[in-house]
């Protein structure tokens, strides 16, 4: 029912924006039969094409894009394009940071406040309902890829499928493991359990979506064991493995790639404390790009 919902908000929403957005939405009944226009797989492939500035702090304008008319969501206009949804995301801290961007879009300052000691206690779960606008959100935490398979097989076998899917790891992986090839293998998994969910005929599929690697700033790092493991060689080969397991859609792949990769190079060293968790300018970029991408996929 929640996936119902979302789809008819989205189309009062685009109503009421198609003057500026220019998105005429036409809603697949089935997974098998969608297919985007020339027009909105150039405008996917542009929403990552933002500019950077840091002064006084980091900020990010969308670079000018002929045709695309991508847009800045305010609470309202993301509260009217989720409600009624099941947002699940399941991950490691990038996953969580992501969640937090959304909430901070969601909530009001002082909500966000609230919640947010709860949604970072350490290596936990976290849900969060919204009643008004009968939103939900759901964090699990999943540091390793096995984490995830098992969340996918599980919601293949309940069929109690989320409207909105925010998935991603690798950085456990790359830090206890150090295997890009044992990575890979495991995506593979995820990946075919995704392709599950959109198999079942005249149900609408899960907004599916994949967080790319942050960039790693190895002279931040915070411990001797990360500088040694988590280097940029190694970095590299992990993004490798999920570009040549096909995970993206740019890749014939289930996961519309978010490119936490790209937005924190875009950023710099200076967005980040750590080496690889960044200022939330970034995480609030590509809840940003998720939400346009919903809208031009439902063209």
């Amino acid at each position: 029912m929640g996936r119902w919902r979302l789809s008819r908000r989205k189309l009062l929403f685009l109503c009421v924006l198609c003057t500026s957005l220019l998105l005429f939405l036409h809603l697949p009944t089935s997974p098998h039969h969608f297919s985007l226009s020339q027009s909105s797989t150039l405008c996917l492939s542009r929403l990552h094409r933002i500019s950077w500035t840091h002064s006084p702090s980091p900020a990010w304008p969308w670079a000018k894009s002929e045709n695309c008319y991508f847009r800045r969501f305010s609470r309202k206009h993301a509260s009217e394009l989720l409600r009624g949804a099941w947002i699940l995301a399941a991950g490691d801290s990038q996953a969580r940071l992501v969640v937090l961007a959304l909430l901070r879009l969601l909530l009001d300052p002082t909500e966000v406040s609230t919640v947010e000691p709860d949604l970072f206690r350490r290596h936990s779960d976290y849900q969060i309902t919204l009643p008004d606008r009968g939103i939900k959100v759901d964090f699990i935490w999943a540091p390793y890829e096995s984490n995830i398979t098992w969340l996918l097989r599980d919601i293949r076998h309940t069929r109690h499928y989320p409207d909105l899917l925010i998935l991603g790891s690798g950085l456990w992986h790359m830090l206890h493991i150090t295997n890009p090839s044992l990575y890979g293998t495991a995506l593979i998994e995820i990946k075919q359990e995704a392709v599950s969910l959109l198999e079942p005929s005249g149900s609408l599929h899960p907004h599916m979506f994949w967080l790319g690697l942050p960039k790693l700033v190895n002279s931040k790092l915070n411990t001797e064991e990360k500088k040694e493991k988590m280097t940029g060689n190694m970095l590299e080969a992990y993004n490798w493995e999920v570009k040549w397991r096909g995970m993206s859609k740019g890749s014939s792949g289930p996961f519309m790639l978010l490119d936490i990769g790209l937005l924190t190079r875009g950023c710099g060293p200076l967005c980040t404390l750590d080496g690889m968790h960044y200022d939330g300018a970034v995480y609030d970029a590509a809840v940003n790009i998720m939400l346009n991408s919903m809208l031009i996929e439902s063209q």
